[in-house]
């Protein structure tokens, strides 16, 4: 356990597979490659919220939708997981799982600031920029080891994102506010991996999500005009429940639990897709046009997701025996 944890105080015994990945049962015992096609999965969904959330926008505001999506995933996961909650209700997972959502609540309103004085694309961009941030955000907060497939992959993706995301390249005061706001995805990336793999991550996605609900309505009481009854429609309902159920409960919860399972740089850049799967949908169901610059963005992307996980040794083996001859 960790020193920082230690000086936060006992905790009630963690079952093994609900901590770090190794030879166990349940949870524990599932390949990386599991943990991996999670983060793909949730990263999929989310690009599908963004095709969802452009319609819901335009009858509520975004704090408010923020706030319904955050409050209903931390009530289900309370009804879920009441006995882990009240096992575990100790300083150690509450200010775990608080700093984690204060981190992914200023994340979520720099991001939202940051798009009211930019476009969507470059608001993308630059939010996907936490990919690049998070292993040197890591290393800095747990030692964990930075290489230069870490970098090169995560740099590689930046520049798909680029492809697929921006229209300009200039520098305009809401893209400083949304970089601002990848700084906080990236340290909230960051502390899920490194504590996910000690604490019980169901109970700190709970506190997690109670964080951000509470602060998007403090928000939303502050900034935004109350949402009219007439504007509760069974469509904007049912919406909103898909969003705080699927896109929401089950997609952080299985960020978190992923996280906890497979090194942050490579978490961060399979959650990256996000963004270009956003896109795809948008080709898919909305007829935005797929260009040459967007197929190029993808291919990048790919390539950058093959090299961390491959280093590209694939390519070298052809030429194994051509070491082997020359070491002999």
């Amino acid at each position: 356990m960790s020193d920082r944890l230690k000086m936060l105080g006992g905790d009630a015994p963690v079952a093994p597979e609900d901590r770090a990945p190794g030879f166990l049962r349940g949870a524990g015992a599932r390949s990386p490659l599991f943990w991996k096609l999670m983060l793909v999965v949730m990263a999929l969904m989310w690009g599908y919220s963004f095709f969802i959330m452009k319609d819901t926008l335009d009858s509520i505001p975004t704090f408010m939708l923020l706030a319904c999506r955050f409050l209903i995933s931390a009530a289900v996961l309370f009804v879920l997981f009441m006995k882990r909650i009240r096992v575990h209700f100790n300083r150690r997972n509450i200010v775990v799982g608080c700093a984690m959502g204060v981190f992914l609540g200023l994340a979520y309103a720099f991001q939202t600031f940051g798009l009211a004085e930019t476009t969507a694309g470059k608001n993308a961009f630059l939010t996907g920029t936490y990919c690049i941030l998070v292993p040197f955000v890591s290393y800095l907060m747990a030692r964990e080891p930075l290489t230069r497939f870490n970098v090169g992959a995560a740099a590689l993706c930046v520049a798909g994102i680029a492809l697929v995301a921006l229209d300009s390249f200039s520098m305009q005061r809401g893209d400083a506010l949304t970089l601002i706001g990848a700084v906080f995805f990236a340290l909230q990336i960051a502390t899920a991996a490194k504590y996910g793999r000690e604490l019980d991550v169901n109970v700190i996605t709970f506190w997690m999500f109670l964080t951000v609900g509470v602060m998007d309505a403090i928000a939303s009481f502050a900034t935004e005009p109350p949402v009219t009854a007439v504007s509760w429609t069974p469509e904007l309902v049912g919406t909103i429940l898909f969003l705080a159920l699927c896109c929401t409960c089950l997609g952080m919860l299985m960020q978190n639990l992923g996280l906890a399972h497979v090194p942050s740089s490579t978490g961060s850049l399979l959650l990256s897709l996000e963004s270009p799967s956003g896109v795809l949908f948008s080709v898919l169901f909305a007829g935005e046009q797929l260009t040459m610059r967007l197929v190029a963005g993808f291919a990048l992307i790919f390539t950058s997701i093959v090299l961390s996980e491959t280093h590209f040794s694939f390519l070298l083996k052809p030429y194994a025996h051509v070491r082997k001859r020359r070491e002999r």
